[in-house]
């Protein structure tokens, strides 16, 4: 019978003792989280010390801003308090961690964990009819700290006119801003008359309507601006801010100088023939910019367009279902940002639309005289300009001295354009949304290569009487 002899070898006490250890540290380590840290260099971290709010209109409110309360500490950590200072009467308001107070205490926050403030603001009209300040701060104590967020909002009083009919003849001053909210719609026999300076914000879903006429009476700095009513800084830039004006099939005699339309979703829209011998539309010196889908959206209607910029749009001018059109000294252009890649031909022309499963046309006459046409080379679009026909109407369309990039528009009579020549804009930096569509120097390849016309003022309102005008709505 065989025999097994183990020899007994005692291990080291540490080896009794590591489990024991390793659960005291354990106890120990939840121990410290449960508790709160109460010295007064606990570690707070707020992600800002100041929240501001651009332009509020009084009554309509504004975007909720946020900050966050983070404890960075490996212990629990108490708010003894987190106070709106004005309190109640204050234009702001506060969210935390999901309660509307203006006021909380005692807010615990566990080890290495956060809480959100969230911040509105609703401003009461008063007096003044130029914008104003109104601030306030959170207050946030704890272990003895106090620590503050300054919130600071401008105000600005204004007109606000809700699903508003305008009736008989009606002048807009710039004594105070515009607000449209729902809607606003020009009747049929009305003319509304905007003067120099008038600012004009529409909601989100607000179109500008017009039935009847809109004169509009801007001059160089003092010009009337369509934009959207969110002017903090994160929605200020963004296209399709607001739907854009329309004007419909009984308007006539509208007359646009000095006009700033930006932001809209289609800036420029008219529909049906001028119902008189005046073009339906004319656009004298005006800018329409950052259109999220149009800036000139025509469908067989007339326009008269001079000295105006439209540029960077989704897609910057469509002349559809034929009609009456004549483009003078403007420039269109359109650069992809982060907001609208360009996507689309510059300019759009046909005579034809789909209507009921079948294909319509109309009569099409239009020319374009000393415009440049230009866009970056994105890789998207090959030619800036496409002319399309169908049917047997007549089709007229004449470009003479502009500058374009792509090849040559087909269907087109052409006279003395430039091709695929840089026109050299003063400044183009996407990334800092910086676009000076004047030209650099005087060897640009439009300066001085246009032809005379009846027009004497470029979009700066400087005379083109030194030689022949440049090409474009600006004048070097």
């Amino acid at each position: 019978m065989k025999r097994y002899l183990f020899a007994y070898c005692p291990l080291p006490v540490a080896y009794y003792l590591l489990p024991i250890t390793c659960c005291l540290l354990i106890i120990a380590s939840a121990c410290k989280k449960d508790n709160f840290i109460t010295t007064a260099d606990a570690r707070l971290r707020i992600t800002a010390d100041s929240l501001k709010y651009d332009t509020v209109f009084t009554t309509t409110g504004s975007i909720t801003k946020s900050f966050k309360i983070i404890n960075e500490n490996n212990q629990k950590l108490k708010l003894t308090q987190v106070k709106l200072a004005g309190g109640a009467a204050s234009a702001f308001k506060i969210n935390i961690n999901g309660n509307a107070v203006t006021e909380a205490t005692n807010v615990e926050l566990a080890a290495n964990d956060s809480i959100y403030v969230f911040v509105s603001v609703s401003i009461n009209p008063n007096a003044a009819n130029l914008p104003f300040i109104i601030s306030d701060s959170i207050l946030i104590n704890y272990n003895g700290n106090n620590r503050f967020v300054q919130l600071q909002a401008y105000g600005q009083n204004a007109n606000f006119l809700s699903n508003r009919i305008i009736t008989g003849n009606v002048t807009w001053t710039n004594t105070l801003p515009y607000v449209i909210l729902k809607s606003i719609r020009i009747d049929t026999t009305a003319t509304l008359t905007i003067q120099p300076g008038t600012k004009i914000y529409s909601h989100a879903d607000a179109p500008f309507i017009v039935d009847g006429t809109l004169i509009i009476n801007g001059t160089k700095n003092n010009e009337v601006v369509f934009a959207g009513d969110r002017l903090d800084n994160d929605y200020k830039d963004l296209p399709a801010g607001w739907p854009g004006i329309y004007f419909r099939n009984n308007s006539k005699n509208n007359v646009l100088k000095f006009a700033v339309i930006k932001n809209a979703y289609q800036a420029v829209v008219a529909t049906a023939p001028s119902i008189n011998a005046n073009p339906k539309i004319i656009l004298q010196q005006c800018i329409i910019d950052n259109a999220y889908d149009a800036g000139i959206l025509c469908a067989n209607t007339s326009l008269q367009i001079n000295n105006s910029l439209i540029s960077n749009c989704g897609s910057n001018v469509a002349l559809v279902y034929g009609g009456d059109y004549n483009f003078t000294n403007c420039t269109v252009a359109a650069y992809s940002n982060l907001y609208i890649n360009h996507k689309n031909p510059l300019l759009t022309v046909n005579n034809f639309a789909a209507q009921g499963g079948s294909t319509i046309t109309a009569n099409l006459n239009a020319v374009f005289r000393n415009c440049i046409f230009w866009a970056d080379s994105s890789g998207f679009v090959n030619n800036e300009i496409t002319v399309s026909k169908q049917g047997s109407n007549t089709f007229a369309v004449l470009f003479e001295n502009n500058l374009y990039r792509g090849s040559d528009p087909t269907n087109s009579t052409l006279t003395n354009n430039l091709k695929n020549q840089d026109p050299l804009f003063d400044t183009i930096d996407v990334v800092k949304r910086m676009y000076n569509f004047r030209i650099s120097n005087n060897n640009a390849p439009g300066v001085n290569k246009g032809i005379a016309t009846t027009f004497t003022k470029d979009l700066d309102d400087k005379n083109r009487n030194n030689g022949l005008p440049d090409l474009g709505c600006y004048e070097k």
